[in-house]
């Protein structure tokens, strides 16, 4: 399954680690483009000083990490679509030229279904998307889930729980299976 990633769910750092965690299991396929990436970086880049530094240096790896994910869009391509935000178009269109089944934003409203489903797309949120994942592989996305909390606990030298962890980065529904599924 080919998976669009918008800027939104790139750019939260839990979010992304458990995006990208369940890629690197194999439980998807990864696909953004020159532009998305380049969202990512301006908006680190107006949180903190050195925001746009880290976020060019982890662009860096994802594309040394995911060769393939990254899509190229061609004018031609955008200059036929619309959405109801015309800034999102070129998601879109990397979608399709990606050859996406779905599209993972937080900007539900932006993404009408139906234009979507014309196109042979669908889109989900990041936490059900990653529910789904949990659902159908729980020992691979629960590993994956393992990993960030580690990993969170590590950098910031506090003992995060699951739950809480998977609240904060708006993953809610996704932490609550984890903890019912005894992570």
């Amino acid at each position: 399954m080919k998976v669009l990633l918008d800027a939104c769910v790139i750019y939260p750092t839990v979010m992304r680690e458990m995006l990208l965690g369940a890629a690197k299991a194999g439980l998807y396929e990864p696909l953004w483009s020159a532009r998305i990436l380049e969202e990512w970086a301006r908006a680190a880049a107006k949180l903190e000083p050195m925001g746009e530094a880290v976020a060019r240096g982890e662009i860096a790896l994802l594309s040394a990490a995911f060769p393939r994910a990254s899509v190229p869009v061609n004018a031609g391509l955008e200059a036929r679509l619309w959405l109801p935000d015309p800034n999102d178009v070129h998601v879109l269109a990397a979608a399709i030229a990606g050859s996406a089944d779905i599209i993972v934003t937080n900007n539900a409203k932006d993404f009408p279904r139906g234009l979507l489903a014309e196109e042979g797309l669908s889109r989900a949120d990041p936490d059900q998307f990653l529910l789904g994942i949990f659902e159908a592989q729980p020992d691979a996305m629960g590993g994956v889930a393992q990993s960030v909390l580690a990993e969170a606990r590590r950098l910031s030298g506090e003992d995060w729980e699951m739950r809480r962890l998977m609240k904060k980065a708006r993953l809610s529904r996704l932490g609550k299976a984890l903890v019912t599924g005894g992570l």
